[in-house]
C-alpha cells in the first residue's frame, strides 16, 4: 500500500470496526503496511484529531470526530428532518423497525430509523453501515430499479452474500439473484425472509420519482416469526405509499435530491430494468 492519503483512509476505515482499539502490529499486518509507516500515519491522524491512543495498552481507536462530522452533514442535508415523520408514522402502523437507506455512489447506507415494536423481540442493526446488496431487502429494492448489467456489476464488485455469513436464503449466484429481482420488480417492493440474517424478515421499496434514479430505500424489518409473508403483503401498499411520499418531499433535501446522480448511468431506461 502506497500513498499517504490511501494509507490514512485505509486505517480510518479499518478502525471503524474496532471501537475498543487495535494494536499497531495488528493494524500494520492486516493492512499490509510497514510498521514504521503505519505508526507514522497513525500519529499524523492523532495530530488531526481523528485517532486516539488508548491509555493502558496503547492500542489505537477512532475519536468521535468522524461521527460528529457525519451527523452534522446529515443534519445540514435536511434528510432526517424530512424523512423522520414518515418513518415514525410507518413504524407506528406496522409496529416494526423502519429504516431509511440513502444511495451514495456505489453504497447503500442507513441514515434514519424508527422502532415501532413496543415489546417482544426487537431487531435493530447498527446505523451507518453499508448494506450488502445481494441479500438485503434494501439492496434488492435498489437493484431492481437498475438495468440488469449495472445491477450485476454492482453486486459482483461488492461480492455475493453467502448463507454462512448471512441468512440461509441469501442468493449464492447471480442467476438466483436476478430471478428474485424480477419477482420484486413485478410486486413493486422487495421481500426477503432469512436472507440478510437468520430469523429476520424485511421488505423495502425504492424512493424515486418517475423517470429518475433511485435516491433511497425505505425498509421494514423484524423477526420472521412476527413479520410473516402474510403481514408483509398487508404492509406492502403502505410501504410503497410512504416511499412515494419521501420521493416527493426529498426534493427539499440536497442529499436526497442529488443521490446517485451521475454514477453508473441514470437508471431511467424502463426497458432495461427487471
Amino acid at each position: 500500500m502506497s500513498g499517504a492519503l490511501e494509507k490514512s483512509l485505509a486505517i480510518l476505515e479499518y478502525l471503524v470496526a474496532h471501537p475498543d482499539g487495535v494494536a499497531l502490529a495488528r493494524i500494520s499486518t492486516e493492512l499490509n503496511m510497514l510498521r514504521s509507516g503505519c505508526h507514522r500515519t497513525l500519529h499524523e491522524l492523532i495530530g488531526y484529531g481523528y485517532v486516539r491512543q488508548m491509555p493502558h495498552k496503547g492500542d489505537y481507536a477512532l475519536t468521535t470526530k468522524m461521527a460528529s462530522m457525519g451527523l452534522s452533514f446529515l443534519s445540514r442535508s435536511g434528510v432526517v428532518d424530512i424523512a423522520q415523520p414518515v418513518i415514525d408514522r410507518l413504524a407506528r402502523t406496522t409496529e416494526e423497525l423502519v429504516r431509511l437507506a440513502i444511495v451514495d455512489g456505489e453504497r447503500l447506507t442507513l441514515v434514519a430509523k424508527a422502532q415501532g415494536a413496543k415489546s417482544g423481540l426487537l431487531y435493530d442493526p447498527d446505523m451507518g453501515i453499508d448494506l450488502r446488496l445481494s441479500c438485503s431487502a434494501a439492496g434488492h429494492a435498489w437493484l431492481m430499479t437498475l438495468p440488469e448489467d449495472e445491477a450485476a456489476a454492482r453486486v459482483s464488485k461488492q461480492g455475493l452474500g453467502s448463507p454462512r455469513q448471512f441468512g440461509p436464503n441469501a442468493p449464492t449466484t447471480l442467476k438466483a439473484l436476478q430471478t428474485a429481482l424480477r419477482a420484486h420488480a413485478k410486486r413493486g417492493y422487495s421481500l426477503i425472509q432469512d436472507g440478510y440474517a437468520p430469523g429476520m424478515s424485511s421488505m423495502a421499496a425504492p424512493v424515486r420519482r418517475k423517470g429518475e434514479p433511485t435516491t433511497g430505500v425505505l425498509v421494514i424489518a423484524g423477526p420472521s416469526a412476527r413479520l410473516t409473508a402474510k403481514s408483509m403483503a398487508r404492509f406492502g401498499p403502505e410501504l410503497m405509499a410512504a416511499a412515494d411520499e419521501l420521493a416527493m418531499a426529498g426534493q427539499a433535501s440536497p442529499l436526497l435530491k442529488s443521490a446517485n446522480v451521475g454514477t453508473w448511468g441514470n437508471g431511467s431506461d424502463e426497458d432495461d430494468r427487471y
